[in-house]
């Protein structure tokens, strides 16, 4: 292999052709308009999810959101049980970039109320989607998508540390399985007596999330 002088180029120039080749290629202007659609798509759904969950949500419905042919939406999403699990994919994605601005020194009881406030919070505020628990179609297409996968694992494993470390110092019921303690707290995000507190007109959404954190993590008392 020839230096870098013999082949009659100088090391000063050497180094600012890596430095091209290290530079970072910006996207074509089509594929950041197909991104941008993509993007468009993936809200729509998170909305139509939220206000009307999956089984009632219809494919034409999205792509008359985005203001695209139904064509051109499944050119994106093939199904949608894979619209719905770009949904997913981005609220998971929300739900890691949350955790990762939670303060570190806090106490693990303190990081589960503040994860579960934070997903009331969304539900309130129509941008919570729901997917129904009994689809064999759907969970099949989610548990092939090894993004989903990956950021629920991810997620998951955050949220049981705490629970784990809570249970360890009394905050929670240390008999209680751990398991249980997660689905409990993910269960708060399609809480029902959320919607039934907010249709009665008569309170705050905050005051409503600070009452039902309260009973999720103190009961009645």
């Amino acid at each position: 292999m020839q230096d870098d002088h013999r082949s009659g180029a100088s090391p000063a120039a050497t180094e600012a052709g890596a430095e091209v080749s290290r530079a970072p290629r910006r996207s074509s202007f089509k594929a950041q308009m197909l991104q941008a659609r993509e993007d468009a798509i993936v809200q729509a759904v998170n909305r139509l999810l939220a206000e009307k969950g999956f089984d009632l949500m219809t494919v034409d419905e999205v792509a008359a959101q985005v203001g695209i042919a139904k064509a051109s939406l499944y050119k994106h999403f093939p199904s949608k049980e894979d619209l719905a699990a770009a949904a997913m994919v981005r609220m998971l994605a929300q739900a890691e970039d949350f955790l990762d601005q939670l303060p570190q020194q806090a106490e693990p009881i303190e990081q589960l109320k503040a994860v579960v406030r934070w997903m009331m919070r969304l539900q309130l505020a129509g941008q919570m989607p729901t997917l129904p628990s009994q689809n064999s179609t759907l969970r099949a297409r989610l548990m092939a998508n090894s993004a989903y996968l990956d950021l629920l694992m991810h997620v998951s494993d955050r949220i049981g540390a705490w629970i784990e470390a809570s249970q360890a110092n009394g905050s929670i019921n240390p008999k209680l399985p751990p398991i249980l303690v997660l689905y409990t707290l993910y269960s708060r995000a399609c809480d029902p007596v959320l919607e039934f507190m907010k249709a009665s007109g008569q309170f705050e959404d905050e005051a409503i999330v600070q009452w039902v954190t309260g009973t999720c993590f103190d009961g009645l008392r």
